[in-house]
């Protein structure tokens, strides 16, 4: 082989390899596919469980299974604190806050491990309709007076939504056959992304505040955060050899950041009044290294809070169901220790009954 064709063909070789570099960093950077798929919509809420499998170490204690789950695992093979890799939420506001999904609408994209065959089968033991849309099945569930639908995507992905009209499980039927472009997704994605910090195995952005903002402000202790629905929140969890979170409001002007800012930091010293008077219920070691590690800043519209999230903590309140009730379409169990499947998902198991949310609670 002559010179010059040697050197030709190490430059191809090169080229080949830079642009699988290239194309395996965009990648990486991208957002996950599984918030990628989701529709045009006023919030994203997204949780990666294997990362947070391998970061909390959970309780290897049996978990004990609520019986409606326990039924749907049985049917399906599909238990959720095992098989659930990735979750990704869309919060839709609802035009009328009286409705049948009340102030917020949900669609849902599930990674994991299921058994589509099985899963399938127990749809079609619940849906009241099915349609074929882009060659995938639909199943349309009737829950608690709105239509909860369902589509297998593939192997691992499932999607739900339980929004009014089929336009958002289109949506993301349509997004997953164009889901290998790295940068596809709906405009709110597009736009914030960028400031999720990298590494974030949790986070969310745009308007995450409101399931909790539909009375215009949350009331903790005594003392009322104002939480306007139309600040864009940026929020997020990442391991950096400790769990840093990190929550920026961007509220609509500098008024309304200061509001928030000042509540916050009278929540806070309120806080650290009670810890230091000694009462008669103490906080615990771990929740006092996260108080202690909160640090509030504020610069023009923004304000940023920074925290460090003791592992045991965040142990805790993922295997609580006490604690996950304030999560996007959430209503655990009052008092038991139970595993219950994802938001609209339970939806589609027990179409009768209000849909549950309890993500992984315990290590495999």
């Amino acid at each position: 082989m002559s010179h010059r064709r040697k050197r030709f063909t190490f430059g191809i070789v090169l080229l080949v390899l830079l642009l699988l570099a290239g194309a395996i960093y965009l990648r990486k950077i991208a957002p996950p596919e599984a918030a990628r798929l989701l529709p045009e919509s006023d919030g994203i809420i997204y949780l990666n469980f294997r990362a947070i499998r391998s970061v909390a170490h959970f309780s290897d204690h049996p978990v004990q299974h609520a019986p409606d789950y326990q039924r749907f695992i049985d049917a399906t093979g599909i238990q959720f604190e095992r098989d659930l890799d990735e979750a990704a939420f869309a919060l839709h506001q609802m035009p009328d806050p009286h409705g049948p999904n009340g102030a917020v609408a949900f669609s849902d994209v599930f990674v994991g491990h299921f058994d589509g065959r099985r899963l399938a089968n127990y749809l079609s033991t619940l849906a009241a309709s099915r349609e074929n849309y882009a060659g995938h099945t639909i199943f349309s569930v009737p829950s608690q007076g709105r239509t909860v639908r369902v589509a297998i995507l593939g192997y691992d992905i499932v999607a739900v939504s339980n929004t009014p009209t089929p336009e958002q499980i289109h949506s993301m039927i349509d997004r997953y056959h164009t889901a290998a472009l790295p940068f596809a997704g709906s405009s709110l994605l597009s736009k914030h992304y960028a400031q999720v910090p990298l590494l974030s195995f949790a986070w969310g952005l745009g308007k995450i505040a409101l399931p909790l903002g539909k009375t215009g402000g949350l009331h903790v202790m005594g003392v009322r955060l104002p939480i306007p629905v139309n600040a864009t929140f940026i929020a997020s969890l990442r391991w950096i050899g400790r769990i840093h979170l990190r929550i920026e409001e961007i509220a609509p002007n500098e008024s309304a950041a200061a509001d928030s800012t000042e509540s916050l930091q009278m929540l806070l010293t309120l806080v650290h009044s009670l810890e230091n008077s000694g009462g008669d219920q103490p906080f615990d070691p771990d929740t006092r290294t996260f108080l202690n590690s909160m640090n509030l800043v504020r610069h023009e519209n923004r304000a940023v809070l920074t925290a460090t999230v003791p592992t045991p903590l965040l142990e805790r309140m993922l295997a609580s169901p006490e604690e996950i009730k304030a999560m996007p379409g959430s209503s655990a169990p009052p008092n038991q220790n139970t595993a219950a499947p994802p938001a609209a998902t339970k939806a589609v198991e027990a179409p009768a009954r209000k849909s549950a949310a309890a993500p992984a609670k315990k290590k495999p």
